[in-house]
């Protein structure tokens, strides 16, 4: 099941459990559920003066696990072998059952344990999802600091027939007391805030009550980030205001191009961008999405963001750098579908329709890549390109026509996406050519065709380009004095990792040097 050298990591971090707990296993005659004995033998092998292991559990999920401190109440249960990208949850879930102090900021701590009422959490996770140790992790530590907080963890492969009832089409998915609460990626922070209604409230005074800055950054992706730490080395008062620290990067599974890093995953490189940051004298402000730019009234006054939980922060000069997110392809059934069967994410969803039908939207590298992956795990793919040819580089494109199990539609439109029963069953698309319409019959859609620039908010503000993209000069300047921008969200072509991280450095160097230049005002101290 373990490899010796992971043996031996797992050994090193489990010389960290200080409490005694108990595994309890509740097994059945699956292969799964072998494997799961197996692995929880060895886990109690490696630390067997704190951790007891018992088979004689009766969940009515089987084969899953709880783990369970002496003498407490707590509830965390992992149905299915928490493997792969899950591993990482399974280890800190040990960790933290056996008393080793979580990462995360006392005062959410604190906020998870003065939760009051009767949660019981049901998350739903593939092991092939970059997404789902996010919200696992989150859920497995609130189990584990509030008795009132149930959690189950359930691997959708091992519980198909479950995974089938309940119609779930897209990882993690969130139950709450038997209803959806959430899906996608989700921080703890995010999943307590919705939980705890007084929250924002409180959120919104306290930033209210901030000092000015001397840059504040709106967006904490990697042009946010770079931004943050060229402003900060300036020695300068510096504020990151990002809905999600990290961005689109976090949804990003591999990353080979961002030079000096050979390989790396999305997850990765956001929290390496975030714990950089943090490095010097930031203040980060996550899951803080701004609602309103207001210039300021004067030459050298203060730069307003309204928030969209109330609050207002204040600074000198502005960096923009909200990115860009998944484009929709905008058609009937789209939105009525998703997570019904229409998705935005292979690598989290593609394990679902194993064995299914599926289509890709979009012909360009994301495309292109997404059907190869597909390919692999589901019975049949269809390519649907609006363009005549494939955009997408020619070593991805020979890759794809290689397959057998693949069908390739150029000067192709999506018309619908059609479902019935709640679920998707079909896509109609008209060849461009002949103007005839076609319906391919399938059980998910998957949308690949591009970006589009969070900026919505701006507008009648800051000037934007017709696809709603910031206008930028070479020194990442806006139309409005004090006020910069940069990164997927601007009109810098190239949307890549390299290019934001430069032009969010560029507009930091920018930034400082309008701020030096800026005439003192009475009150904009």
């Amino acid at each position: 099941m373990l490899d010796e050298q992971l043996k031996t990591q797992l050994s090193a971090y489990l010389e960290r459990v200080q409490q005694p707990f108990e595994l309890v296993a509740s097994l059945d005659d699956s292969d799964t559920a072998r494997e799961m004995r197996e692995l929880l033998t060895t886990i109690q092998s490696l630390r067997s003066d704190k951790i007891t292991l018992r088979t004689d559990g009766n969940d009515a999920r089987k084969p899953s696990f709880s783990l369970q401190r002496t003498g407490a109440t707590n509830s965390l249960r992992f149905a299915g072998l928490p493997l792969g990208h899950e591993f990482t949850s399974l280890v800190l879930a040990l960790l933290w059952t056996g008393g080793h102090p979580p990462k995360v900021e006392p005062e959410v701590i604190e906020q998870i344990a003065a939760l009051d009422g009767d949660f019981n959490f049901e998350v739903y996770m593939s092991l092939s999802c970059h997404n789902c140790p996010d919200v696992v992790q989150a859920l497995s530590l609130m189990a584990i600091v509030n008795p009132k907080i149930k959690t189950t963890v359930i691997e959708g492969g091992a519980f198909q027939q479950e995974v089938t009832e309940r119609e779930i089409m897209a990882v993690p998915m969130v139950f709450l007391n038997g209803k959806v609460f959430g899906s996608g990626r989700m921080s703890v922070e995010e999943i307590v805030a919705k939980l705890d209604t007084g929250a924002a409230a409180r959120d919104a005074a306290k930033l209210s009550a901030k000092a000015p800055y001397d840059v504040l950054i709106v967006g904490g992706g990697p042009a946010g980030a770079a931004a943050a730490v060229y402003a900060a080395r300036k020695g300068i008062r510096t504020g990151v205001a990002a809905e999600r620290f990290g961005g689109q990067v976090n949804d990003t599974l591999a990353i080979e191009n961002y030079i000096s890093v050979l390989e790396t995953d999305g997850p990765k490189f956001a929290a390496a961008l975030e714990a950089h940051t943090r490095a010097y004298d930031v203040d980060i402000m996550n899951l803080q999405r701004a609602d309103k730019l207001i210039p300021a009234t004067e030459p050298g006054g203060l730069i307003e963001v309204q928030l969209a939980n109330g609050g207002t922060l204040q600074s000198k000069t502005v960096i923009l750098s909200t990115g860009a997110r998944w484009r929709n392809v905008n058609v009937p059934g789209e939105a009525e579908y998703k997570n019904k069967g229409v998705a935005y994410c292979p690598h989290c969803d593609g394990p679902l329709f194993k064995g299914k039908r599926v289509s890709v939207i979009g012909g360009g590298n994301s495309g292109v890549e997404a059907a190869i992956d597909l390919a692999g795990i589901v019975q049949h793919v269809t390519l649907i390109e609006f363009a005549d040819q494939l955009k997408a580089d020619a070593v991805l494109v020979n890759k794809l026509k290689s397959l057998p199990n693949v069908v390739i539609h150029t000067n192709a439109q999506t018309t619908e996406i059609t479902g019935a029963d709640g679920k998707v069953n079909g896509l109609k698309y008209k060849d461009r050519a002949t103007n005839v319409e076609h319906l391919v019959q399938l059980e998910g859609v998957f949308v690949q065709i591009g970006l589009v620039p969070n900026t919505e908010w701006l507008k009648g503000t800051v000037e934007l380009s017709r696809f709603g993209e910031i206008i930028v000069d070479s020194h990442g300047r806006t139309n409005l004095p004090g006020v910069f921008a940069a990164g997927d969200c601007t009109t810098v072509p190239f949307k890549q990792i390299v290019i934001a991280a430069g032009e969010g450095s560029k507009a930091a160097l920018s930034a400082f040097d309008h701020l030096i230049r800026m005439p003192v005002v009475a009150g904009a101290v």
